[in-house]
């Protein structure tokens, strides 16, 4: 065994990564995609966390058994105390590694669905998934770049199937550039969910849910049950694939109303006080209830289209997020309710009625007939601003996967661990039972993650100090002095081993023999030499980094307007102007992000998602000159 194999690039895979190499192992971190990400930089209201040190500063009396107790009611009957256990009582460290770890700003909590306490962590700013993994995935690539034996990446490189000798996973066989390869290891998966599986053969989907196949989803088409699959061949145990969470509120493109693949509007919208009314103008449900039963009831009710509205102090309080759907014509800003009564299709009057009716239930004066407990933001005026946006039920996690222990082992037929197999994030099944929280998909990726890491560095090391091997080390170890140095910024772990007999020898050097890592990273660096089957060189992450070429030539916005085709895509971002046709297919977005801002200043909406330096870092070679003063 020569390192931690991780399948898949996404906020798990990457924490995963990420606590390996704290505990001193290196890591081989393998992704079908062009970029890391996954659905993880698409998560829009925060992760959970009980116990947080953001929590103690705003006075929020929270804690992992109140948080428990949240998830296992939302679990219901196939609630796994065990692994709710891990999940909550460790997201407040979770979240405090990433604060402390990262730099990230998660300083904004918020109550979502299901939750008797605020507890769910954003920034002020950007999407939380795209700002939590996007951190992770920059530290792991400048990792790769400065300490390539201990990080290495590989991307476009699709796992076809696990090594599986003598009841153990050994590694992985992988191909890239169109040739085959093999590498060894403990393996971590954390390739994702299903809930893009529409495959026309062998999908997952399609076998357990076939009722849903017909609604849209908010995943990337790479979220196809790969890992399942995968070990379910060598009789891994698979449960609760039935369980396909549905969410309320995808976001509806009047542009492309029938959609397959639709953004989502973030929990958090109606957390800060967003209401749901039906063609009618009228509530039908707890906007703050579990996931399932808001979908249960636009469906019962069945009064479509349903719109999501907030007034203005509910969209000053999550006003990033309003102006990046609106940038993206997903929402729309009304000036008054009578304006929105007129788009509704109702008398102002009917409006003026509903929000009167919420008011009172609000300030207790009446009884919600759907038991809604928490407002926020609940003065409802007509002489107000609104930002609405148009509502359909869509695709968007998938409960079952996988069944791991709470160290993350995958689990085989007989209820027995894989050994040399763990598993992390949304392919790991039972976590969430029949329901997950809003916000415990980002902390599951996390939580996990960390757990994998260290489950699969144990098992490295444990390997390493087996038989001979351990009797050998317990030999020297009664002749050495031990020193550890440990460099925080990129994980190295120096052991300087002291020889007490050569030194009272007096041997002109000081006897001393400094190695670069612990014995998991000695082991890696022997294996790695004498596995011929071994891949390619990792790529030097990022591989897409070099020099920034501005070019010398300058352009004005009618000549960049005439680069408007997906056959031909020019964008302006601040004073560069960049020619994107070669990036489309690769953008973790999709295309169509790109492509509402063809020919056009994308200035605004880039700088919403992203840092200027991600240009220089993953699209230098798309920058053409700049634009005209």
């Amino acid at each position: 065994m020569s390192r931690v194999i991780v399948v898949g690039g996404g906020l798990s895979g990457l924490s995963a990564a990420h606590t390996a190499l704290e505990r001193g192992a290196s890591v081989l971190v393998l992704d079908k995609n062009p970029f890391f990400g996954g659905n993880s930089t698409k998560a829009t209201s925060g992760i959970n966390g009980a116990g947080t040190n953001t929590q103690s500063e705003l006075s929020i009396p929270d804690s992992a058994k109140i948080f428990f107790e949240d998830t296992k009611k939302s679990a219901r009957d196939l609630a796994r105390p065990d692994l709710i256990k891990v999940l909550t009582g460790r997201s407040g460290e979770a979240v405090n590694w990433l604060q402390d770890r990262f730099g990230l700003d998660l300083s904004k909590v918020s109550r979502l669905g299901g939750h008797s306490q605020p507890r769910t962590h954003r920034g002020g700013a950007q999407f939380p998934g795209m700002t939590i993994t996007y951190a992770q995935m920059e530290k792991l690539e400048d990792l790769a770049e400065s300490d390539p034996e201990r990080v290495q990446i590989i991307k476009k490189a699709r796992v076809t199937s696990l090594i599986y000798e003598n009841g153990e996973v050994k590694g992985v066989e992988y191909e890239t550039a169109g040739q085959k390869h093999q590498e060894r290891g403990a393996v971590v998966l954390a390739t994702g969910g299903y809930a893009a599986d529409f495959d026309d053969v062998n999908s997952l989907l399609k076998k357990h849910r076939p009722d849903l196949v017909h609604l849209p989803t908010t995943n990337g088409d790479h979220c196809t049950g790969d890992g399942q699959k995968m070990v379910a061949s060598i009789g891994g145990r698979l449960i609760d694939l039935e369980k396909v969470q549905v969410h309320p509120t995808g976001l509806v493109d009047p542009r492309d109303p029938d959609a397959k693949v639709k953004f989502l509007a973030a929990e958090a919208l109606r957390g800060c006080g967003g209401l749901l009314l039906d063609n009618e103008g009228q509530r039908f449900a707890d906007e703050l209830g579990h996931r399932d039963y808001v979908t249960g009831r636009m469906w019962e009710n069945n009064k479509f289209p349903v719109r999501l509205v907030l007034n203005g102090a509910a969209s000053k309080e999550i006003e990033w997020h309003c102006k990046h759907y609106e940038g993206r014509g997903l929402m729309r800003r009304f000036e008054g309710g009578d304006a929105l009564a007129k788009e509704i299709g109702i008398p102002a009057d009917k409006l003026k009625a509903t929000f009167e009716d919420y008011n009172a239930i609000a300030t207790g004066k009446k009884k919600c007939p759907f038991n809604k407990k928490f407002f926020h933001n609940a003065d409802m005026r007509m002489n107000d601003t609104f930002y609405v946006a148009l509502m359909t039920p869509v695709l968007h996690y998938t409960m079952g996967g996988l069944e791991i222990d709470p160290t993350s082992r995958v689990i085989d037929s007989q209820g027995k661990p894989i050994p040399g197999l763990f598993a992390s994030g949304e392919i790991a099944g039972g976590v969430h039972g029949a329901n997950r929280l809003g916000g415990s998909s980002l902390l599951g990726c996390v939580v996990f993650g960390r757990v994998a890491g260290d489950s699969a560095t144990a098992f490295l090391l444990n390997q390493y100090t087996s038989g001979k091997a351990a009797s050998r080390v317990g030999q020297v170890a009664q002749h050495l002095e031990t020193t550890v140095r440990v460099n925080p910024e990129n994980y190295n772990v120096n052991l300087t081993f002291s020889w007490a007999g050569q030194q009272q020898a007096g041997a002109g050097a000081s006897g001393a023999l400094q190695q670069s890592s612990a014995p998991v990273q000695q082991a890696a660096q022997a294996q790695t030499e004498g596995n011929a089957s071994a891949g390619p060189a990792a790529q030097k992450a990022p591989p897409q980094k070099a020099e920034e070429n501005k070019g010398s030539k300058t352009y004005t916005m009618d000549e960049v307007a005439k680069h408007s085709k997906e056959s031909d895509v020019w964008v302006v971002v601040g004073d560069q102007v960049l020619d994107v046709t070669n990036f489309l297919p690769d953008h973790p977005g999709g295309p169509k992000a790109i492509l509402l801002y063809a020919g056009k200043d994308a200035t605004e909406e880039f700088d919403m998602m992203h840092d200027r330096a991600v240009i220089k870092r993953y699209a230098a070679d798309a920058v053409i000159g700049s634009i005209a003063k």
